[in-house]
């Protein structure tokens, strides 16, 4: 089953059970996203990756440049642990993750949880890649990818779970759907931008782009 039809099989369940206000403050939302330009104002196809220093899960160094220097980069962006959407693109990249491999690429997964929290969903998912804490969304707002939460979706994220609890602070910022595709020089070869959170980057089309570099 290909991922896309994994998420939207979840979101028709979460539709299906969902309050209407709940549905519609989620719509809005994503509209806003949408219409803030952050697609437009974000790296993309073509541009040089930025580079950055992060700490892994197991608050260990990971740098981008180091990656680039064995060969190509597949770059995540995910929300957290406590979304299913973000889970099930992990598992479905994870399935890839030898064809990745073989084609001589790495892949690592950037998100704004805690250390703590990253390694908590690594180990749920038995993911074997490596999952690095962008606190702050410090790297994310480099790549032009972060949005902040409308006020109306933060509480209903508090009434469900802390955000603040994963993420270490209270802004309420998150990264866009996001995954890019890095050669060895560091220029960005593809780049899958979203302001729909349900939508994610399929890792066939992943497997396609890494075999044409």
């Amino acid at each position: 089953m290909s991922l896309k039809t994994q998420l939207e099989n979840h979101k028709q369940s979460f539709l299906q059970k969902a309050d209407s206000k709940v549905i519609k403050a989620y719509d809005a939302g994503v509209d806003a996203v949408r219409k803030s330009g952050i697609l437009e104002n974000a790296l993309k196809k073509g541009d040089k990756a930025k580079d950055f220093l992060l700490k892994n899960a197991l608050y260990e160094p990971a740098q981008l440049s180091e990656y680039l220097s064995r060969g190509p980069v597949v770059l995540i962006w995910y929300r957290g642990g406590w979304c299913p959407y973000c889970n099930l693109e992990l598992k479905a990249f994870q399935d890839v993750l030898p064809e990745i491999k073989a084609l001589g690429a790495n892949l690592l997964a950037l998100t704004p949880e805690l250390p703590d929290k990253s390694l908590s969903t690594k180990e749920k998912h038995s993911l074997e890649f490596e999952v690095l804490s962008d606190v702050g969304n410090r790297i994310a707002w480099d790549y032009g990818l972060v949005f902040k939460l409308p006020e109306d979706v933060a509480e209903i994220y508090a009434k469900n779970f802390s955000l603040q609890e994963y993420n270490g602070d209270s802004s309420n910022e998150l990264p866009i759907a996001a995954t890019y595709v890095i050669d060895k020089k560091g220029i960005i070869q593809y780049a899958f931008l979203d302001a729909e959170y349900r939508n994610r980057a399929e890792p066939e089309e992943i497997i396609k782009v890494l075999k044409r570099l």
